[in-house]
């Protein structure tokens, strides 16, 4: 994750003369939830008692909480209630920001007028105490590594402040009608600083419970809600990592994952949701966070999650054209029914790669591959507490194609619609190009691919049938000739609709 607390740079693990014997194999695993003391579970109990703590929890300064003592849940204001009390909750949670205006979103219902979105291609030197944190919230005093800000870079680091100053944003500039509507949306849409905090929030809370199982593990925000492609109705990704080696997805993450699942239905039956156990190729848990109302999917050691998080977050700030494009592809695809992989359709990370690799394959590109030209930075083997530090030295892509937005879009279309070749030609990042399908079985008789840049898997996997693969390829070629005969994005997509539902 990116930098929030004093940990920046702190490896996630001891090495390994400091660690205790194999913390994952003498755990007990399966002792059960209801086993546990009454001490523990209050111990244990989430406290967003006001906005102080909340400041203090995202900074990291963890000498300013107070000490907790065994007594009924407390919530808000600190008076005692029933633990069930769900109005409470709410009310509790509201006077942390008083100045957010509820409004109807998927998922989310939160906004403030002092959001600010984040940075476009400027590097902003932040005070080491006042970063994401990465790996974790919890401070070591075995490490002591500092933060030297590269004035080189053009990828920003992340503002920890709950309620930041608000910050200049540099955009594209756009004269034609087309390209000022994908602004509009992009700017209406994208995620805001207040979004980000509160997912940050709660995975600072869910880490401290879920150390209480697993001491030495640390848990990850990674995905959309870091990479620069986040929307305001984004889920959050979480990735817990509970040791160094790899993690056997069908038989020890399952496992571990129905242990944190007992966990979020037992002692935080009260902030948790829904937790559900999917046993998917990468299992995951899904909750929602009955706090901020936004839905999260947590995975255990998918580490390929942290390191492309911040290969994508590279990418999305070299260029600035490459936000706005990925966002408003995401709303089309969504709002056609073809961004859900749990449905047979593209993942919004398929859908971000289709759009990188588009831009790298235009006659003059629009943007590199950055795993060929700055190996080191984005090596698949870094060990993974340095990889938050990559992007901090990739300076600005100048491309000479000065397309504009709504020529790109109209291009984006066109290219997956009549030029790409969807059964012999594999989309790639990596190569910067198509390259030829590869033969084994991952690839045989897959309708789309798309390479994974770090461990090189099918991302669009889900895409097994013939008949939602011919549902996706209609509504490419419908949107480029709708398009480009019109160029008004609301021959497409609806942009009103969308920017009220955010």
């Amino acid at each position: 994750m990116f930098p929030n607390s004093s940990n920046l740079g702190r490896p996630p693990f001891l090495p390994k003369h400091q660690q205790h014997n194999n913390f994952f194999n003498e755990l007990p695993l399966n002792i059960p939830p209801t086993l546990l003391s009454h001490q523990q579970i209050v111990d244990a109990r989430f406290n967003f008692q006001n906005a102080a703590l909340s400041r203090a929890l995202l900074s990291g300064n963890l000498s300013t909480i107070p000490a907790v003592s065994p007594q009924p849940l407390t919530y808000g204001n600190g008076s005692s209630g029933p633990t069930s009390a769900a109005p409470t909750l709410f009310r509790g949670r509201k006077r942390l920001s008083e100045q957010n205006v509820p409004y109807d979103v998927k998922r989310q219902r939160f906004h403030s007028p002092h959001c600010e979105s984040t940075l476009v291609n400027q590097t902003v030197p932040l005070p080491e105490e006042r970063r994401y944190s990465f790996p974790g919230s919890i401070p070591s005093p075995l490490f002591h590594a500092h933060y030297i800000p590269d004035l080189t870079g053009c990828v920003p680091p992340l503002r920890d402040a709950p309620f930041p100053d608000p910050i200049e944003t540099t955009l594209p500039v756009a004269k034609d009608k087309l390209s000022q509507q994908v602004l509009e949306l992009f700017q209406a849409c994208q995620q805001q600083t207040c979004d980000l905090n509160k997912k940050e929030l709660c995975r600072t809370e869910l880490q401290k419970e879920i150390q209480r199982i697993f001491p030495q593990s640390r848990l990850f925000l990674v995905g959309s809600s870091l990479n620069g492609f986040g929307t305001r109705s984004s889920d959050g990704d979480l990735c817990l990592v509970v040791k160094e080696e790899p993690v056997n997805q069908k038989t020890e993450a399952r496992h571990i994952l129905s242990l944190v699942q007992k966990l979020f239905c037992t002692k935080l039956s009260n902030y948790i949701e829904r937790p559900q156990l999917i046993r998917a190729k990468v299992p995951i848990v899904k909750f929602r966070d009955k706090v901020s109302c936004v839905e999260f999917d947590l995975n255990v050691n998918n580490v390929v999650g942290i390191r492309n998080t911040f290969l994508l977050r590279t990418y999305a700030y070299i260029e600035n054209r490459v936000r706005p494009l990925v966002l408003v592809v995401k709303k089309w695809a969504s709002f056609h029914d073809i961004n859900d992989a749990s449905r047979g359709t593209l993942s919004s990370y398929s859908l971000v790669l289709m759009v990188l690799h588009y831009l790298q394959t235009l006659p003059e590109p629009i943007l590199p591959s950055l795993q060929k030209n700055y190996p080191e930075s984005f090596n698949p083997t870094m060990q993974l507490h340095l990889v938050h530090q990559a992007p901090r030295t990739v300076p600005p892509y100048l491309s000479k194609n000065g397309s504009t937005l709504g020529d790109l879009l109209v291009g984006f279309f066109k290219y997956y619609a009549t030029e790409f070749d969807w059964s012999h030609q594999m989309i790639s990042i990596r190569e910067a190009r198509a390259i030829p399908r590869p033969d084994g079985i991952e690839w045989r008789n897959k309708f789309i691919c798309v390479e994974e840049p770090f461990d090189g898997t099918n991302t669009a996997r889900a895409v097994h049938e013939k008949q939602k693969f011919d549902i996706i390829k209609d509504e490419f070629l419908k949107s480029w000739q709708r398009l480009r005969d019109k160029r008004d994005l609301n021959c497409i997509l609806p942009v009103r609709a969308t920017i009220q539902k955010r």
